[in-house]
C-alpha cells in the first residue's frame, strides 16, 4: 500500500500530459483497523459488516489483498507513509520519537507540483505537520469525546464525538477549496479504532443483540510459537483490563490498575463528557456491567465476556467511520467532485481481534503486520 501510493504521487507529479485534469487525491485513515473487519476482505467476520461504505470503495476500485505495513506501531507506520522510508532511515522507530518534518514527503511534493493540501484529524508524530496549505489535527492520541485540536491558531476544545468532527473539518474543508483550478490532496485521519474503544453514542448498543464470532484460536496457548509469543501483554485473559478497557465492572477482587500497560485515557475520556452524554453512556453499559456482577463469570467464561464487550466496541468504532466515511462519499457524487477524485482508504496497521488470544498489534504476525487498503478514482 505504501509503495503503491507513493508511486500514484510520484506520477502525479511527473506528468504533464494531463496537467489540467489532474486528479484530486482523498486519502482517508484509521487506527488499528483490521483487513477481517472489513467486508470485502471476506474474513471470519464477514457476517458482522460494519463495513457498506468502505465495501463501495473497494468494490469501485482495487482492494489490496496483500498490503503490509513496515512497522506496526502507530507513529512508526504513519511514518513511513509519509516518507516511503523505513524507520531506521526517516529516524521515527517508536512511539515517543519525534518526526523530523524537515525531510521529502509526499505532501511536499504533491504542494510543489501544483497542489492543495490539506491534513485534519490524527496526526500521532509529536511535530507540527509540515507540507501542508492547511492542517488541524488531535494533540497526540486525542479523545474520542470532546477533543481538542491543534493547529497554527492554537488549541481549541471542540464539542462533540471524534469522528463525526473530523469528518465535519473534512467536509468544510472541501467546501471552501475544493472547486478551484488547483486540485487537492486531503488527508482525512481518524483516532477510531485506537484503544480505549469508544463508541458514538448512537452505537453504544449496536450489536446487543448478537454474538460476535469468536475466533479459532481465541484460547491458543502458543505451543507451536516461538518462545516470546508466551511473554507478551496483549492477552484478553490477562491484560485487557476488565476496567479501563471495557468500561465494566471491577469483580472477583479484579484490581484495574494490575499490569504494565493498563491505559486510562478512555476514564479520563468519560470525566471530560458532557453531563448528557455521561448519562447515555451510563445507560447503555450499567445494565450489562451489573448482569456480569451477578454472573460471576471466571475463567474461559469471563474470557469470552471481555471478548465480545472488547470486540462489540471495536466494532462500533467502526460503525461510526463507515458512517463518515458515507458521508464524504456522497459529497463527492453530490457535487460532481467524484468524477475526478482518487478516494484511498487504509489503515496504519492491523490488529489482534482475538486472534491467539490477544487484543493489540505490536507483533510479528499477519494480523498485525497486514493492513487493509482500498482506492478507486476516474476512470
Amino acid at each position: 500500500m505504501i509503495r503503491a501510493l507513493l508511486v500514484l504521487c510520484c506520477l502525479f507529479v511527473s506528468s504533464t500530459s494531463f496537467a489540467a485534469q489532474r486528479p484530486n487525491i482523498l486519502f482517508i485513515f484509521t487506527d488499528d483497523h483490521a483487513p477481517h473487519a472489513i467486508g470485502a476482505y471476506k474474513g471470519w467476520m464477514q457476517d458482522v459488516n460494519p463495513t457498506p461504505n468502505i465495501d463501495k470503495i473497494a468494490a469501485q476500485g482495487m482492494l489490496f489483498q496483500n498490503s503490509f505495513c513496515t512497522n506496526s506501531i502507530c507513529g512508526p507506520s504513519r511514518a513511513v507513509i509519509l516518507t516511503g522510508k523505513h524507520s531506521h532511515i526517516n529516524g521515527f522507530m517508536t512511539n515517543g520519537n519525534r518526526f523530523n518534518g524537515d525531510q521529502q514527503t509526499f505532501p511536499k511534493l504533491l504542494k510543489k507540483s501544483g497542489y492543495q493540501t490539506a491534513m485534519i484529524g490524527k496526526w500521532h508524530l509529536s511535530s507540527d505537520p509540515q507540507g501542508f496549505d492547511y492542517w488541524k489535527v488531535l494533540p497526540g492520541q486525542g479523545n474520542y469525546y470532546n477533543p481538542h485540536f491543534k493547529s497554527p491558531k492554537g488549541r481549541e476544545q471542540i464539542p462533540g464525538y471524534c469522528t463525526d468532527l473530523v469528518t465535519d473539518m473534512a467536509l468544510e474543508w472541501l467546501k471552501e477549496n475544493a472547486g478551484s483550478d488547483k486540485p487537492f490532496m486531503l488527508m482525512c485521519q481518524h483516532k477510531a479504532p485506537h484503544r480505549t474503544w469508544m463508541p458514538a453514542l448512537r452505537h453504544l448498543n449496536l450489536y446487543d443483540d448478537i454474538k460476535i464470532p469468536e475466533p479459532k484460536t481465541l484460547f491458543d496457548k502458543w505451543e507451536d510459537n516461538a518462545s516470546p509469543a508466551r511473554n507478551q501483554e496483549m492477552e484478553i485473559d490477562g491484560h485487557l483490563n476488565l476496567v479501563y478497557d471495557v468500561f465494566g465492572p471491577p469483580i472477583n477482587g479484579w484490581d484495574p490498575d494490575a499490569g504494565k500497560s493498563v491505559d486510562k485515557s478512555g476514564f479520563r475520556n468519560l470525566k471530560k463528557m458532557t453531563p448528557a452524554q455521561l448519562k447515555t453512556w451510563n445507560a447503555a453499559f450499567d445494565p450489562k456491567n451489573e448482569e456480569l456482577k451477578k454472573a460471576g463469570l471466571t475463567g474461559k467464561d469471563l474470557v469470552r465476556w471481555k471478548y465480545q464487550r472488547y470486540i462489540k466496541n471495536y466494532l462500533r468504532c467502526i460503525k461510526g467511520v463507515d458512517e463518515n466515511i458515507g458521508r464524504m462519499l456522497e459529497y463527492l457524487k453530490e457535487t460532481g467532485l467524484d468524477k475526478n477524485t482518487i478516494v484511498i482508504y487504509s489503515s496504519d496497521q492491523g490488529f489482534y481481534l482475538g486472534d491467539h488470544g490477544w487484543y493489540d498489534k505490536r507483533w510479528m504476525y499477519e494480523e498485525s503486520f497486514k493492513c487493509l487498503s482500498s482506492s478507486n478514482g476516474p476512470a
